[in-house]
């Protein structure tokens, strides 16, 4: 009787440095690749990443030779139909750790289906790097040194010959989403990420502890959504690495990574929760036409503007604007971190639910290894430093176009700084810097918590 497996695809859309799948075909004389459509998920989700999701199964079904089975569906009801009709004897996965993967898992399991896993999306997985005590880091530098004693293992290489079982008609429904013409996303799949990845080596990465602040320069890896989706794994991008300044700082950002992943599996609730919990009790406003102004780059404050419209066109948005942008919501406009988490969550197309809520917990003074409540950052002055020229302003917000870049982080002090419709100042920062302090010491809260 020939042994057959199925070979559950989630955060792993790739082939090379996939243990799991190489243990599936090691398991077995063929192999079902399967990747499974939550639609309630999908649905929530903003077009650029539905557009993009597409366009990497596309590319895994294109590796695959055409054999990848996607099916929209329940999970249970999907695998108990496909392992009675195939003859399935075992189901191999890479471990989940984030919330819902937790669950859906947990679900599965509980309905007498066992799941054989191996690896995960992550360098190390959550809950391996702990405390001499055996508890869970809630800092990150300690974290990275820890994280860094402990090491990952060497990738390995993609398999070279994968016995697969072909999809009948109903088993392979790739989505039709498709990228609108106005929406100028980034090449998807695992060869689109080993080409970026390599491209970055030679043309940035030596430079990356200079460059990566400036949101105008190309100085960034953009390999966030390639990660975020699994068509590299993170070991691949660290044995690239190297021990100079620029290196170190690379790898710096995986750890982040790694860190919020590792604090999301310790504490599930804090993916819609407040890390440190005194701060659910600060006053905050609800979201209204300010919010909204937010949202779609009108607030006035060129440098916001020019990063939210970036997100809404592109689905990305530079990590240095990510925090001004967030810093703007909570502290200016005063309203809760949860409305802007999860508007990123609709757009970006690298969004990944430990990122995004802890980077905004960060910014917003809650979280882990919080930067003090505090330490505001100034819109205009942020603009300044980092796009000292208006360059990357201009490329988004094109009225403020006629602008110098004496007047253009500041266009309210120009007489014609609106002449084109842009919008006024929706709020003051030094009156609002002021405002938000104020709310802090409403709650009495001194330092964050350790």
């Amino acid at each position: 009787m020939i042994s057959r497996s199925i070979f559950w695809f989630r955060r792993d859309l790739r082939l090379s440095d996939n243990p799991a799948l190489l243990n599936a075909i090691a398991n077995s004389q063929e192999i079902l690749p399967l990747f499974i459509m939550d639609n309630e998920i999908a649905n929530r989700a903003g077009s650029h990443r539905r557009a993009y999701l597409a366009a990497s199964l596309r590319a895994l079904n294109g590796s695959l030779g055409g054999s990848l089975h996607v099916i929209s569906g329940d999970p249970v009801a999907i695998l108990r139909s496909l392992i009675s009709k195939y003859d399935i004897s075992q189901i191999h996965v890479a471990s989940e750790f984030a919330p819902y993967g937790v669950a859906r898992d947990k679900r599965v399991v509980e309905s007498g289906i066992e799941l054989i896993r191996t690896g995960s999306p992550y360098a190390i997985a959550p809950g391996r790097v702990v405390k001499s005590d055996g508890t869970p880091y809630r800092v990150y530098t300690p974290f990275f040194r820890a994280w860094t004693s402990h090491g990952w293992r060497t990738p390995v290489a993609a398999p070279q010959n994968i016995k697969a079982i072909a999809p009948g008609k109903s088993e392979q429904r790739l989505p039709d989403w498709d990228i609108a013409s106005e929406l100028d996303l980034p090449p998807a799949g695992e060869e689109s990420a080993q080409k970026r990845w390599r491209d970055f080596q030679t043309n940035g990465l030596d430079n990356y502890d200079q460059a990566r602040n400036f949101p105008g320069v190309d100085g960034t890896s953009r390999m966030g959504h390639h990660l975020r989706w699994g068509e590299i794994h993170p070991r691949t991008i660290l044995d690239s690495l190297g021990g100079s300044p620029a290196h170190e700082v690379y790898r710096k950002e995986i750890a982040w990574r790694e860190f919020y992943a590792d604090v999301l599996y310790h504490n599930p609730h804090t993916s819609r929760d407040y890390y440190s919990k005194r701060f659910a009790g600060m006053r905050y406003e609800s979201p209204d036409g300010k919010f909204l102004a937010w949202c779609e780059g009108k607030t006035g404050f060129p440098f916001v503007d020019a990063a939210m419209r970036q997100l809404v066109e592109t689905g990305w948005m530079h990590n240095r604007l990510r925090m001004v942008v967030a810093s703007f919501l909570v502290k200016d406009l005063h309203i809760e971190w949860h409305h802007g988490a999860n508007f990123f969550m609709k757009y970006l197309i690298d969004n990944d639910v430990a990122s995004n809520s802890h980077g905004w917990q960060w910014t917003a003074g809650c979280g882990t290894d919080a930067s003090p409540y505090f330490r505001i950052f100034n819109p205009v002055e942020q603009g300044r430093k980092f796009d000292p020229e208006g360059d990357y302003i201009r490329k988004y917000i094109p009225e403020l176009g006629h602008l110098s870049a004496k007047y253009i982080h500041e266009p309210w002090q120009d007489p014609a700084g609106n002449r084109n419709s842009y919008p006024d100042r929706i709020v003051d920062h030094t009156v609002e810097r002021l405002e938000s302090l104020a709310r802090l010491a409403e709650i009495k809260v001194v330092t964050p918590e350790s």
